[in-house]
């Protein structure tokens, strides 16, 4: 996914879409758990996981943490635009708020933070049990 930050967006027009403090408490007791689950059937689940490394990373901005937990609140909702559960549309919209937000906020998404993300998907990956197998 190509990503660019575009420094002439004003963040204070959007700012309330992340600001519900529930969003940060959501997303890091249930981010990993809905990433394990669909990762293989996710093109943009490193993109999500450096979101999550960013919006966990203190040196990231208040506003734009709070952009990356909403965006990433959206994610783990079951059902939102397009319910997860429909095969090969249910996660278009996830991902549609996904690369907006990282498109708006690219520039905060630091090496470091796609490093971390290259790193857990790995971990899950190797972690996950064999198709067919329990």
């Amino acid at each position: 996914m190509a990503h660019r930050s575009d420094p002439t967006i004003d963040l204070e027009g959007i700012e309330a879409i992340g600001a519900d403090a529930g969003n940060e408490a959501r997303v890091r007791a249930g981010f990993w758990r809905k990433l394990a689950g669909v990762a293989a059937r996710v093109p943009f689940a490193e993109d999500a996981a450096a979101a999550y490394y960013c919006a966990l990373d203190s040196r990231t901005p208040v506003r734009v943490r709070a952009l990356l937990f909403g965006a990433l609140a959206y994610f783990l909702l079951p059902t939102d635009a397009v319910p997860d559960v429909f095969l090969g549309l249910g996660f278009t919209d996830d991902a549609a708020v996904l690369a907006t937000a990282l498109n708006l906020l690219a520039s905060h998404i630091a090496p470091t933070h796609r490093a971390a993300a290259r790193t857990a998907l790995d971990r899950l990956r190797a972690n996950r049990p064999a198709a067919g197998s329990r």
